[in-house]
């Protein structure tokens, strides 16, 4: 099912969580890395957890993760990952914390050598979905084929985030840059 139509049948009580990121997010081409980092982490915490849950502890991940500056993660110590650990706002899994430090490492590497995170996606797109998983796999953690689906549907790098019906595809597809040779 796709992400317009879930979002359509959501009840209630879900649906404005959803309906802003549906609209306005999801699907729109990502070019700070911040806010790349921030959709990775996001999507590796929603892991066995709804993307309500996520959704709904947004600002609270960006409180704790220092709005997701990539140096400052980075230099994250022991006393950050404990206070990661011990803050009821975000997720507190110790896998997805470390993992979440370490691939701000990563992309701090990236960035040095290909001068942004991405740059470093745009030198590797287009390509399947099963090339970015191997890709992601063997540069970042915690990034299994669906996160890495996700991150990148979600960023406007893989095709299938907005249905050609749904009304934010048009808008989704004028935004991508020139380099996206797929539709929403």
């Amino acid at each position: 099912m796709s992400y317009c139509i879930f979002v359509q049948q959501l009840q209630q009580h879900e649906a404005p969580w959803h309906k802003h990121y549906h609209d306005n997010e999801y699907g729109f081409p990502i070019t700070d890395d911040n806010a790349l980092f921030e959709r990775l982490v996001l999507e590796i915490n929603q892991a066995g957890l709804s993307w309500t849950t996520i959704l709904k502890k947004a600002d609270n991940f960006r409180k704790a993760y220092h709005q997701f500056h990539i140096p400052t993660v980075a230099a994250y110590g022991a006393e950050d990952r404990d206070r990661l650990l011990q803050d009821a706002g975000i997720i507190r899994n110790r896998l997805k914390v470390d993992a979440a430090i370490h691939n701000a490492g990563v992309i701090m590497g990236l960035q040095q050598s290909q001068g942004s995170f991405a740059h470093w996606l745009n030198s590797h797109h287009p390509q399947s979905r099963e090339a970015w998983t191997k890709l992601f796999k063997k540069t970042f953690r915690f990034t299994g084929g669906e996160i890495v689906n996700e991150f990148l549907m979600s960023s406007g790098y893989l095709p299938g985030a907005h249905t050609p019906d749904c009304p934010a595809y048009k808008r989704v597809v004028k935004a991508k840059p020139r380099w996206h040779t797929h539709p929403a």
